[in-house]
């Protein structure tokens, strides 16, 4: 018998591009970049990701990936903050809007999904 349970997202980058990442992503999610510990490969990005959910999804692409998705409750105000750190749109489904993060990660803008209580609990407030 064991147990397990998903620990983490591991952003995978380039890297001549780090740099661009870890200062996106510390800014985007709203928690500081910490280099990991005796682990020079690795920045942490602590308490970034308190409650998430998982989904396979099917897209038109060839290349299997990971990408993040970001709910909030202003679309356009958070797709404009994410701009402004550096992210660039690629398209638009629907009420999500995908970007691409330096780095070259896509992340998906949605609009609030999870129950209202959770969000409450657990989104950090930007102004």
């Amino acid at each position: 018998m064991h147990r397990s349970r998903v620990v983490g997202i591991l952003i995978d980058t380039p890297a001549m591009q780090i740099g661009a990442a870890v200062e996106f992503w510390s800014a985007a999610l709203g928690v500081p970049a910490r280099p990991a510990a005796g682990e020079e490969q690795f920045t942490v990005l602590k308490g970034a990701v308190p409650e998430l959910f998982t989904v396979i999804q099917s897209v038109d692409d060839d290349v299997p990936r990971y990408h993040i998705d970001i709910e909030t409750d202003d679309p356009a105000a958070e797709v404009a903050r994410l701009t402004a750190l550096g992210a660039e749109p690629v398209s638009r489904w629907q009420d999500a809007h995908t970007l691409r993060a330096p780095g070259g990660h896509l992340l998906c803008v949605v609009p609030v999904h999870s129950d209202p209580e959770t969000f409450a609990r657990s989104a950090r407030t930007w102004s």
